[in-house]
């Protein structure tokens, strides 16, 4: 047993993420006439989610499994923290690695506080030590105290998903699997949970191997993305922003869609445009006393109160949706105080995505 494995974590995340490298990790199983997965070679920087993401097929589900060593490498290596995970024995090393799987696998039988404490019973840890993590935990992944005394059964498909992330980092592992974990929740809860996700991965900043089919999930998700093709052949490995302006080849290209302009948009910000101001635009917007946008004023001199407001932290694709329902397919972009800060338009944002379009009136 490692010494992190006794390591009693201290709020939230008291033990540093480690890099995880794949060196040329081969995966041919008996009798098969390719590899599942062909000398896939990553580095995986400490605190950041790398996105595994392909088609059926691709070997990404092999690949993430090859970590915890639940599928054993032919030939090459993996390493964690620079140690090579072949030289851990299995059971030990599996400790020692968070996972999160599309259906969870809780225990029915056991109550939400008795599965999130699972592996620190295994590793001995007294009753005090693990009803305090537990409390932790539960908090951490915005969870009632109270449910800790409830059966999975009794919980939704999205609390029990969080309990799978809880009991994943229950011992404060370096490294976290999590294998399509919102696959099979509603699209709704499956937005929230993402953004939960997100939100606590900025707090414990854990090593993430993520897989998932769904190419606009890797983008939101990942601060890198590895493109696999059936034979876990990788086809490009990159930032977000990098595989959407610059896909290494076709097989790429299509994977990610020909809408790539429109999924950039996700990634961006208003924050990030240089926006308008009241000059350069038809229409004049109306203030009030505390500088908050209340109307819009047409050359004509009519006046509407339809203003489409829009946060500077919006996400870009949500303020386009916001515009493009407008009267005027222009946004006043306020402050946090809700003070005007610029206008924004659907002619801005087209320029911002394509800089190279000619400029109007040349």
């Amino acid at each position: 047993m490692t010494a992190s494995s006794h390591a009693h974590p201290t709020g939230p995340s008291a033990s540093p993420a480690e890099p995880l490298e794949f060196r040329a990790a081969t995966k041919v199983y008996d009798g098969a006439a390719e590899p599942a997965v062909d000398a896939l070679s990553l580095d995986v920087p400490a605190g950041e989610i790398c996105v595994l993401v392909g088609p059926s097929g691709c070997g990404k589900t092999t690949a993430m499994r090859m970590v915890n060593r639940m599928i054993d490498i032919t030939s090459g290596d993996i390493l964690l923290g620079g140690r090579s995970v072949k030289e851990r024995e299995p059971a030990a090393l599996r400790r020692d690695i968070g996972y999160v799987i599309q259906q969870v696998g809780l225990f029915p039988h056991r109550t939400i506080a008795q599965n999130i404490a699972t592996v620190p019973e295994l590793l001995g840890w007294d009753r005090a030590r693990r009803e305090e993590r537990v409390r932790e935990l539960l908090a951490l992944t915005s969870l009632e105290d109270e449910l800790g005394g409830r059966y999975p059964a009794q919980l939704s498909g999205g609390q029990r998903q969080r309990v799978g992330v809880a009991r994943a980092l229950a011992v404060d592992p370096p490294v976290m699997l999590m294998d399509e974990p919102f696959g099979a929740i509603d699209p709704i809860n499956r937005e929230r949970l993402q953004n939960e996700f997100l939100r606590l991965q900025e707090r414990v900043r854990k090593t993430v191997v993520f897989v998932t089919h769904d190419i606009d999930e890797a983008i939101k998700m990942g601060d890198r993305i590895a493109v696999l093709e059936r034979g876990g052949k990788l086809q490009q490995y990159a930032t977000p922003a990098e595989l959407l302006m610059q896909p290494a080849n076709d097989f790429v290209r299509d994977f990610v869609g020909a809408d790539r302009a429109l999924k950039r948009l996700a990634l961006l910000r208003v924050r990030d445009v240089n926006l308008w101001s009241t000059e350069e635009v038809a229409y004049k917007l109306e203030l009030d006393g505390d500088r908050r946008p209340v109307a819009w004023i047409d050359p004509d001199g009519r006046r509407s109160t339809a203003v489409a407001i829009v946060d500077r932290d919006d996400i870009l694709r949500d303020a386009l949706s916001d515009l493009l329902q407008s009267e005027t397919q222009y946004g006043a972009v306020v402050d946090a105080s809700g003070a005007y800060a610029g206008i924004l338009s659907v002619e801005l944002i087209h320029d911002f995505l394509v800089p190279e379009a000619v400029p109007h009136g040349s």
